[in-house]
């Protein structure tokens, strides 16, 4: 089972991004959007950045957060993809993409294994299309 704190800690995290992206959208300014999220959610600048590095969040800010964010009972405590990728997830996947093309049949299991091993998961239950 997942860390119910990291969890929450990625669901603001993942809200924060939603936020600023439709905020940029729309023409606001970068400086003040944290502040402006952690009004929205009716938490002080200090306690939104104590949440972004080390508070977990508990029972009642969970759901005041999905309350104020919109979101169903209970969607802070469940995983969900990212809608957006961080830079440096892109740049990995990049990296990842050049890897697997500049290499042959052996070499794509290679990287597939090593990625299965960090993964904690089987080589077999990973898809093995080239």
């Amino acid at each position: 089972m997942a860390n119910p704190t990291i969890t929450r800690r990625r669901n603001a995290l993942a809200l924060f991004h939603a936020y600023a992206e439709r905020a940029l959208a729309d023409g606001a300014a970068p400086k003040g959007l944290e502040q402006a999220f952690a009004a929205s959610l009716q938490i002080s600048p200090s306690m939104w950045s104590q949440i972004k590095s080390a508070r977990p969040i508990g029972d009642k800010l969970a759901r005041q957060i999905e309350v104020l964010a919109g979101k169903p009972l209970r969607w802070m405590d469940q995983s969900h993809e990212p809608v957006m990728l961080s830079s440096a997830e892109k740049a990995y996947l990049e990296l990842s993409l050049r890897a697997w093309r500049a290499t042959n049949s052996a070499g794509r299991r290679n990287l597939r294994a090593y990625l299965a091993k960090i993964a904690g998961e089987s080589p077999a239950e990973t898809s093995s299309g080239e």
